[in-house]
This record gives C-alpha cells, sequence and structure tokens, in this order.
C-alpha cells in the first residue's frame, strides 16, 4: 500500500556545463548571420520538441481520455463482470463500518476518494472503481496519467480525476488527487510530491478517522475510499504489475475478456465496489444492484 509518510525513491540532479570559452577569434558579417541562423534553427527545434512531448507525455495528466478508451471502462459488458464475479479469497472484501452517521452530499451517499498521482496503487484502483461508478453515473474530463517514474511500479498506466466531473442521479463521487506525479524540493510537500489539492477540514477528519487501526494495519495509506461511512477500501484490491507494459487501450480492451488477468482483478474489484455502491444507495437502480452477481455479494456484506 502506498502510504502517506516518505518513501524512497531515486532522484537524479543533473549539471550544466557553461559554454566553451572562445579567445582570439575573428568574427566577420557572415559568420555573425551564420550563428543567428543556427541559433534560430535550435530555437525551432526546441520548441517542436516541447510541443511534440507536451502533447504525447502521458505523465502530464492534460491528454484527455480517447472516446473508444473510456467507452470500453464505462460500458464493459454485464456478461464479463458477471462471468469474473467476486472471490473474496483473491480480491479482499471492503472494511465495514458500524454506526457511523451516514455521509451524504447534495441529499445523496457520498463515496469520498482520496489519493495521488504519483500512488501506483491508486492508479490501479482507480480502474475499477471507474467502472464501477460508470454503471450509476457518467464521467467527463478524465485525462490519461501514469504513476510516478521513481516510486514502486513505476509509470502504471491510469487516469486522474483532478478536474473530472461525475454524474449520478444515486450517489456523489468526490476525488481527491492529493498530489502531483512529480517528486519535489519544496517543503510544501505530501510524500516528496507537489501538492496537487488539499482535502477539506472534513475530508481530512475522515481520513484520519478511519485510515489507521482497526480498519487497516498500514494508517495513512492511499487510496482510500469511503462508501457513504458504510464501508472502506484502503490500499490497492490487486498489485499494480498486473498493468505493466500495457497500453490504456489494451487494458480496457482486457476487461471484456472474462478470462483474461486484467479482468479477473479489475472486473472483480469493480462487482464488489458496484455492491458497496448499492449498499448506500438503497439498492438504486434495480438495473445494477438486482444482479444476481451483484446481490450475492452485497448480502455477505454488513452495514
Amino acid at each position: 500500500m502506498a502510504k502517506v509518510t516518505a518513501q524512497s525513491r531515486h532522484t537524479q540532479s543533473s549539471k550544466r556545463k557553461g559554454p566553451a570559452s572562445r579567445s582570439g577569434s575573428q568574427r566577420g558579417p557572415i559568420a555573425v548571420t551564420v550563428s543567428i541562423l543556427a541559433v534560430a534553427a535550435v530555437l525551432v527545434a526546441f520548441l517542436l520538441i516541447k510541443l511534440n512531448s507536451s502533447s504525447t507525455s502521458p505523465t502530464t495528466g492534460e491528454r484527455p481520455v480517447p472516446s473508444s478508451v473510456l467507452n470500453a471502462i464505462e460500458h464493459v459488458p454485464t456478461s464479463a463482470l458477471n462471468s469474473v464475479g467476486y472471490n473474496s479469497s483473491v480480491i479482499p472484501p471492503l472494511v465495514t463500518l458500524s454506526g457511523q452517521t451516514p455521509l451524504m452530499n447534495s441529499g445523496k451517499p457520498e463515496l469520498l476518494y482520496i489519493g495521488a498521482e504519483y500512488c501506483p496503487f491508486c492508479a490501479a484502483e482507480r480502474w475499477p472503481t471507474i467502472v464501477a461508478l460508470s454503471r450509476f453515473g457518467h464521467f467527463s474530463n478524465l485525462h490519461l496519467m501514469t504513476s510516478s517514474a521513481t516510486d514502486s511500479f513505476p509509470n502504471t498506466p491510469t487516469f486522474s480525476f483532478y478536474k473530472s466531473t461525475y454524474s449520478s442521479p444515486y450517489l456523489s463521487f468526490v476525488p481527491v488527487e492529493w498530489a502531483t506525479n512529480k517528486p519535489t524540493s519544496s517543503s510544501n510537500n505530501f510524500s516528496g510530491y507537489s501538492i496537487l489539492q488539499t482535502p477539506t477540514k472534513s475530508e481530512l477528519a475522515l481520513f484520519q478517522k478511519y485510515d489507521t487501526s482497526p480498519y487497516t494495519t498500514q494508517a495513512g495509506s492511499i487510496p482510500f475510499l469511503d462508501f457513504g461511512n458504510r464501508f472502506l477500501q484502503i490500499g490497492a484490491s490487486y498489485q499494480p504489475q498486473i498493468l505493466d507494459n500495457s497500453s490504456w487501450a489494451t487494458i480496457a480492451g482486457s476487461l471484456s475478456i472474462p478470462q483474461s488477468q486484467t479482468a479477473q482483478a479489475i472486473d472483480a474489484t469493480a462487482n464488489l465496489e458496484t455492491a458497496g455502491i448499492c449498499a448506500i444507495t438503497h439498492n438504486q437502480p434495480g438495473s445494477v444492484c438486482d444482479y444476481p452477481t451483484i446481490a450475492k455479494i452485497e448480502a455477505t456484506m454488513k452495514g
């Protein structure tokens, strides 16, 4: 599980060499013109490289999710999800809370997510969370992103919830991406990464209350998901290496193949989270919550 406390990471610093000294040279008009043209060419090349890298780099969080990928994630066939089902010996169950004040937002039960862009475990968990939530509503403005290049399971393909929106008549989804995936030397950091969003006072209170013993053995772990103050998901449900060396399109396509290792992890977790959401929405909508697979999982939950 990714920890709030500082983690070891490898950073490299580069030293820039100063310009080579010149002495005793004579520079005529032709030489000056050639030099100016050369500098201009270098600047143009530099700008082209910058523009190209900013438009293709998946680590910036600035690339919108292609419609084909989003469609595959939001519309995983029910037949595939039912075929995968859920096995508690493979995917740990949600942590049950009892007697807590329901977590509500705008008159609807709230699912609170607290994570960070650098975190590889958050990267893994976002996939099934998006699949599950898409059965109750719709995302917009999701962006492609990878986890930190210097943390464990580097560059895990995922998405960022930062500046995304989620609409549903059944529940509110409140995501907090605490930090970017960029290391920083600034004293104002989160586990050594630049701060992106700061939880509100009430969100931080929930995080500090539940992200500790007896609900988890590793206090302060992320990702942290609070299902309406009835269930918790702390840490990733499966290991991020399942997503190693895979593109977003490949992972999304695998979700429709029940026998694939990717579907066995992501679809099963999505079913578990779907059951948790059904429990806090009073089994609405029936078109999702009445499926035997979901009803069976929910029947094992208490809270």
